[in-house]
């Protein structure tokens, strides 16, 4: 049983086209896609387990033991941090270039640096393990090496061929319009 709901990016009852709105500005960093259901839950549960882990810090806290009460706090808000920095991965794209953001470290190409960007079939690694599979990849050439951008297997696009599909031409549609500007 399908719910309308209003949100902020569809109103109640129309019809819902990728065209960009009149107030979007290219110079900000924007993700040209939606998280996936596999980082969203995963996320989630971080966040439930920051819950549980918080009132446990407010329990021994009343109980009196301060330094453990600290201990656990600091441990909630690392879980929080976690699952935020997790909803934050991805690729990011502006007027400037590409932004790819991992779970620890963050690298920006810019435009002008890019030789090639395309979708390849090549093995690919399943949601981010060791394990990998074939599939599809989205890669940016750049200084003579290949950078895999998205995986259609990874948390985002898992069973979700036609997201990732959107979503990398989206991606390549943005490297058109500004590799040869």
């Amino acid at each position: 049983m399908p719910l309308p709901f209003l949100t902020a990016d569809r109103a109640f009852d129309t019809q819902t086209d990728d065209v960009a709105l009149p107030f979007d500005d290219h110079d900000q960093w924007r993700r040209p896609y939606r998280p996936g259901p596999w980082r969203v839950g995963v996320a989630a549960l971080l966040l439930l387990l920051a819950s549980f882990v918080l009132i446990a810090g407010m329990i021994i806290a009343f109980a009196g033991a301060l330094p453990a009460a600290g201990s656990c706090f600091l441990l909630g808000l690392g879980v929080i941090g976690a699952a935020l920095r997790l909803l934050r991965m991805g690729v990011w794209v502006s007027r400037n270039g590409l932004r790819r953001v991992a779970f620890f470290r963050t690298s920006t190409v810019q435009w002008r640096r890019t030789s090639e960007l395309r979708t390849v079939q090549q093995p690919v690694r399943w949601l981010g393990l060791p394990r990998t599979v074939q599939g599809q990849a989205l890669v940016v050439g750049r200084q003579g090496e290949l950078l895999i951008l998205l995986t259609d297997h990874n948390a985002d696009f898992l069973s979700r061929p036609e997201a990732f599909d959107r979503a990398a031409d989206t991606i390549e549609a943005w490297g058109a319009e500004y590799r040869t500007a």
